[in-house]
């Protein structure tokens, strides 16, 4: 009897043993499935910042390839040298071009001055032969040598003519400060208001200047 207590007993201790070791493996194989489902859930998670991560690099290789493409080349030293020399010669160009127009304006203007300066030294013959043809007295008026001053004195006319030299209008005319230089002034009731009425030195122009102002007597 006792061996079999004995053995009834061992076989419960058996059959516990055998439950528990089951009890472990389930407990084992639940957490393994509990592990699997984590690594499946970190997988599912990750993947999509991998894939961002993996198409970064491109995107930043295809701007790195457009901005490379879009940085200028770097010029040559033959193109450098020959835009130097480009520059160079358009500066010249135009140093040369004002300096032409410079001495151009310059030689005109000397030009000018120095037939003014001829024109007012003649200016006194013409002054001379008005006078003598006007001191000329009647009897001899029809003389051949009244005649030949005449001639010459209408040869000088003709001369300053054709050089651009024309009298300035006065008797009759209203005063103008621009052409007329007043050296007495008069009241006349039978003149205009500011009206040239006598003219003792004749005035010139040369043609579009003033060569010498016309000296008169301006009335009222």
């Amino acid at each position: 009897m006792a061996d079999e207590k004995d053995l009834k007993q061992k076989a419960e201790e058996l059959n516990g043993t055998d439950t528990a070791a089951e009890e472990l493996e389930e407990s084992i194989e639940e957490a393994r499935a509990d592990s699997a489902e984590a690594e499946a859930a970190e997988e599912e998670t990750t993947e999509s910042p991998e894939e961002a991560e993996g198409e970064e690099p491109e995107e930043d290789a295809g701007e790195q390839d457009t901005a490379e493409s879009e940085k200028p080349a770097k010029p040559d030293k033959k193109d450098k040298q020959i835009e130097e020399l480009n520059d160079k010669y358009r500066r010249l160009f135009a140093e040369f071009d004002n300096y032409r127009k410079r001495t151009e304006v310059e030689k005109t203007g000397m030009f000018g001055e120095g037939e003014k300066t001829v024109l007012l030294k003649v200016l006194p013959l013409i002054d001379n032969f008005e006078r003598a043809l006007q001191n000329v007295p009647e009897e001899e008026k029809d003389s051949a040598f009244v005649d030949g001053i005449e001639k010459i004195y209408r040869s000088f006319l003709d001369l300053m003519k054709g050089l651009g030299v024309e009298p300035i209008e006065a008797v009759g005319k209203e005063f103008d400060a621009n052409l007329h230089n007043a050296v007495m002034h008069v009241e006349d009731e039978e003149a205009g208001e500011n009206t040239v009425v006598e003219e003792f030195q004749k005035g010139y122009m040369f043609r579009d200047k003033v060569l010498r102002y016309s000296m008169v007597k301006v009335a009222n």
